[in-house]
């Protein structure tokens, strides 16, 4: 009988509400146990009717003839509750996971106010990660079209000469990451107090990766009178404190469901060694149903390695790290989404705010150094309903291998 690599340690299947463990500086710390549950299937939702379609909004016929064009009818429920109160002038906060529409939800009554009073830096949008910042510039350009309504981005990782240039050309939406927009206040170059709409996008994970004083810094240098949105998937201390300190009688909106990972199949995978652990990972990356999957490494040099590994190997992948540039990093995403590649190798920092549809399986190569770290790596997989499957590769247990067959 053919022997599974996979470990069947006993079924007692956790709840999946992330626990910090910011104590815990090892992975090892973590009980291999937590990586292991049996999916059971996402209930059925009663489908969310919305009150409004997108001709409802009373937004320009120019939007309304784009969103038409792009095949946006009925908004989302983050779309529907949101937009309505972001057209009033109402500071709102969002929660709402990657996925939900939630960048529209902002963007559109932005965009609502920019063809009304067409100022320079008239909007300031932040985001915890070049990749979001990106997205979310697409989608912009993608809404405004045809409508002379012009963008920056302004992120680490690219020629900043050239951001400034294009700064200094009077945009009017900035849309950037706070490392970045915080140096170019401070170098004078961008100057904000001609700022009506002001977004954090993923607020908890912005918080999460340090950027608490950049926010702070940033908001001192906006006019008192600016409309506010603030989006995250969770109100965390920090997040609180920020909408205390920035926001003005806000309404909330919340659409989040299912804060549990029950319905994604958790297993573990047992490795002698690197060197097995690499066989290992290249048998399960020929397999069929690994249709699109992203593989977890440790360290951006792991990462490059890992990826060029399994280049040599015949499973062509994508990487992205921190010594990537923007630019390869795109391409890098391009070719995993459009399906050029199945692999996408990945740390955990460049992965962040990352919305790819339809993976099938998240791999963690390396383990987490942290549970929560854990939980929004395998959230990857198993969205919109559907089910997914996480792998985890831990230390070898002589005596956990097992016969599947049986």
């Amino acid at each position: 009988m053919q022997q599974s690599h996979y470990s069947r340690a006993p079924r007692r299947r956790p709840r999946f509400a992330p626990r910090s463990h910011k104590n815990s500086p090892k992975s090892s710390a973590i009980n291999p146990r937590r990586f292991t549950n049996k999916a059971i299937a996402a209930e059925a939702e009663i489908p969310y009717v919305p009150t409004h379609t997108f001709r409802d909004f009373g937004l320009s016929p120019q939007t309304v003839a784009m969103l038409d064009h792009i095949g946006y009818t009925i908004p989302s429920p983050i779309q529907d509750q949101s937009i309505p109160a972001g057209l009033a002038g109402r500071d709102i906060i969002g929660l709402a996971n990657t996925g939900t529409g939630k960048t529209a939800a902002f963007l559109l009554p932005i965009i609502e106010k920019l063809s009304r009073q067409r100022s320079p830096v008239s909007a300031l949008v932040l985001a915890p990660t070049r990749e979001l910042a990106q997205q979310i510039d697409e989608e912009f350009r993608r809404f405004a079209a045809g409508q002379k309504l012009y963008s920056t981005l302004v992120v680490g990782g690219m020629n900043i000469s050239r951001q400034i240039q294009s700064v200094q050309r009077g945009p009017h939406i900035i849309i950037g990451t706070p490392g970045r927009v915080k140096d170019l206040i401070q170098r004078r170059v961008l100057r904000l107090q001609t700022v009506s709409s002001f977004v954090l996008d993923e607020a908890d994970r912005m918080c999460d990766m340090g950027f608490v004083a950049d926010i702070r810094l940033i908001a001192s240098e906006l006019p008192p009178g600016r409309q506010t949105y603030c989006y995250s998937a969770t109100m965390t201390p920090d997040v609180q404190r920020i909408v205390e300190a920035f926001m003005h009688d806000p309404i909330t909106v919340s659409v989040i469901k299912n804060a549990t990972n029950d319905h994604i199949e958790q297993d573990i995978i047992h490795a002698r060694d690197k060197t097995h652990k690499i066989d290992l990972l290249t048998e399960l990356l020929t397999k069929s149903d690994f249709e699109k999957v992203i593989v977890f490494g440790d360290t951006k040099y792991g990462v490059q390695r890992l990826s060029d590994t399994l280049a040599k190997q015949g499973i062509p992948s994508a990487a992205i790290h921190g010594n990537k540039s923007q630019s390869q990093r795109t391409r890098a995403l391009t070719s995993f989404k459009r399906g050029e590649v199945r692999v996408l190798v990945a740390t955990d920092v460049a992965a962040r705010g990352i919305d790819i549809a339809d993976i099938s399986h998240v791999i963690n190569f390396d383990p987490p150094k942290t549970y929560d770290d854990y939980v929004h790596r395998i959230g990857r997989t198993g969205r919109a309903g559907k089910t997914g499957t996480a792998l985890t590769f831990v230390p070898h247990a002589p005596h956990a291998a097992t016969d599947r067959s049986r």
